[in-house]
């Protein structure tokens, strides 16, 4: 069967032939015939076999012949004027690098069509991606997180969306997307056609196609959790401190120009980075701490040749689809059997042959039993570097695997001892009557305070007694209290003296600073005059009185009101009970 037998646009068939491509692969052909019709698709590939395309050309297709569902423009819900045509259709994908390799597809089979598309997703700004939305275009590719995001904010109407296509299906579930997915599939009319792919069907994904799909044709074209066959599968026991040195004997020795390097974790990334680069291999790490200008660099310098080896997790190896990948390495053993599938799914692509390498030590050998029970991997032992490796327990590992849960049980036991230690050493601490703080003293009871006030005391806890020279206690000289100090506060100065005013210093003294009035004012308060406190004494604020001070009532009112709350030179003085001005 060619291209060709399945009736395609004509620039859709002169793209594929630029592209090198004559025959299509297992799933192209059991996809593309019923999707062209409209179909509901239930699709089963490897990783590597052409799934992009078999979405991607009846789409096209579909798209440029007017003939989906509801594809006229007329009546009906559409988006505002000005706002561009909304998408026709929709993409889904978990990761960032798998949107953009999806929007390239896109690009270069309808590149002969008069149709626009854009990727949307996250770690970049949203600026340009609403610009395309509200330019208009007909195929929309985006992960659910960002396409979200965008329908919280109103940006995007899926009312016209004719055709959605969930891609690494699996995936998308495996990082948590299943509730964000059901929200986006309620907003898209139901008259639709649905096509959803995946590397495995476990049963979740059964459960979601039931429950997304009509009618599916199911198109499985290599049985679940099966390995590449053209993928040589090698593995090494070797014991994890000594896994760097074999890796980069590898590099040295072998010819490694593409290689492609799992570890189970973001910070084990970065790690070996370092470590490759110290030996004088170009690495590049991927995942997701990665910002996306980040992700994009390490990218391209894989795909062009500078870096030798990019190092990547489960998650960012999802969108990797370069072509010449030369070897796969489990630099740590994946905890999921289906995760080896998809990682040495990544070499070997488009017919091509291509070498996986696992990495294995005595903790992982469970691991490995595992995947060689729920899937038809068959490694066999790798040649050289027998300085480096062990030979398999006449046990398989057992021993080994069950001593590592002893010990991470024990560890584990241990940290929750220690803390219910420290909680209760907290708590007898508190019990044992001993000070363990500010908090531990016994407040005192309101007929205490009330005691302590007739007696003048303060209400700061008393000092601790100390003893005489005859040994018996006593409190000392109590010290100044809130009270006290209120008590010894400065006050008005005698009547006739000068500097009557509020100041530090002896009672009659002249002030050393300057009164806080306007430059070249008067003194708050009249000059002269005595404070106001004592019987016979003039009032502060006289009618026709000059002064500086701000005065609290209307220009010309009697001073019977509020005083002045002028600079300092007129002093707090107190309201004596001296005859009132008139």
């Amino acid at each position: 069967m060619k291209f060709n037998d399945f009736r395609l646009d004509e620039p859709i068939l002169r793209a594929v032939e630029a592209e090198g491509y004559e025959h299509p692969s297992p799933i192209q052909a059991g996809v593309i015939p019923p999707a062209l019709e409209g179909r509901d698709i239930l699709g089963t590939a490897q990783t590597g076999t052409g799934k992009t395309a078999a979405f991607a050309l009846p789409i096209l297709h579909r798209l440029a012949a007017g003939r989906a569902k509801g594809g006229k423009r007329s009546g009906g819900k559409g988006p505002p004027r000005g706002r561009g045509r909304s998408a026709r259709a929709l993409v889904l994908c978990p990761t960032r690098e798998l949107a953009a390799q999806i929007l390239d597809s896109f690009a270069t089979y309808g590149k002969g069509l008069p149709l626009s598309q854009t990727a949307i997703y996250g770690g970049v700004g949203q600026g340009r991606q609403v610009d395309a939305i509200r330019n208009g275009l007909d195929t929309l590719v985006a992960t659910p997180g960002r396409l979200m995001d965008l329908m919280g904010q109103g940006h995007l109407d899926l009312s016209r969306i004719e055709t959605v296509v969930l891609d690494e299906a699996d995936r998308m579930l495996d990082m948590g997307f299943i509730h964000p997915i059901r929200k986006i599939m309620a907003e898209i009319p139901r008259e639709r056609q649905t096509m959803l792919l995946s590397a495995t069907i476990s049963p979740e994904i059964r459960v979601l196609a039931d429950d997304l799909l009509r009618d599916p044709v199911v198109v499985a074209t290599a049985p679940e959790s099966s390995t590449a066959e053209l993928v040589d599968q090698r593995i090494y026991l070797v014991e994890k401190a000594n896994k760097p040195k074999i890796l980069i004997r590898m590099f040295e020795h072998g010819d490694m120009a593409r290689t492609l390097v799992f570890t189970r974790t973001k910070y084990g990334a970065d790690r070996l980075v370092r470590v490759l680069k110290k030996a004088g291999i170009k690495a590049e790490a991927i995942h997701g701490d990665k910002s996306q200008g980040q992700r994009t660099r390490a990218m391209n310098a894989f795909r062009s040749g500078k870096a030798e080896a990019l190092v990547a997790t489960d998650v960012a190896a999802r969108g990797i689809d370069v072509d010449g990948v030369s070897h796969v390495v489990n630099y740590d053993m994946p905890v999921e059997p289906e995760s080896y599938v998809h990682r040495i799914g990544r070499t070997a692509r488009a017919g091509a042959s291509g070498e996986a390498v696992s990495l294995c030590d005595r903790h992982e050998l469970e691991l490995l039993r595992a995947i060689e029970r729920r899937t038809d991997a068959r490694p066999h032992k790798g040649e050289g570097y027998e300085d480096l490796t062990y030979d398999m327990p006449t046990d398989g590992g057992r021993a080994a695997a069950k001593a590592a849960r002893e010990a991470k049980t024990a560890a584990a036991k241990a940290r929750f001892g220690q803390r219910t230690g420290q909680r209760k050493g907290h708590k007898s601490s508190h019990s044992s009557g001993r000070p363990s703080g500010s908090g531990t003293k016994k407040p005192r009871t309101n007929d205490q305070a009330r005691e302590d006030s007739r007696a003048g005391a303060d209400s700061h806890p008393t000092p601790k007694p100390r003893k005489k020279p005859d040994g018996s206690k006593s409190f000392g000289k109590p010290k100044h209290s809130y009270r006290d100090d209120s008590r010894t506060a400065d006050k008005p100065s005698k009547p006739g003296k000068k500097g009557a005013g509020k100041f530090r210093g002896k009672p009659g003294a002249k002030p050393t600073g300057k009164p806080t009035g306007k430059p070249g004012s008067k003194p708050a308060g009249k000059a002269g005059s005595k404070p106001r406190g004592k019987a016979g004494g003039k009032t502060a604020g006289k009618t026709g009185g000059k002064f500086s001070g701000k005065f609290s009532g209307k220009a010309g009112s009697k001073p019977g009101g509020k005083r002045g709350t002028g600079g300092s030179g007129g002093g707090k003085n107190r309201r004596g009970p001296g005859p009132r001005s008139r």
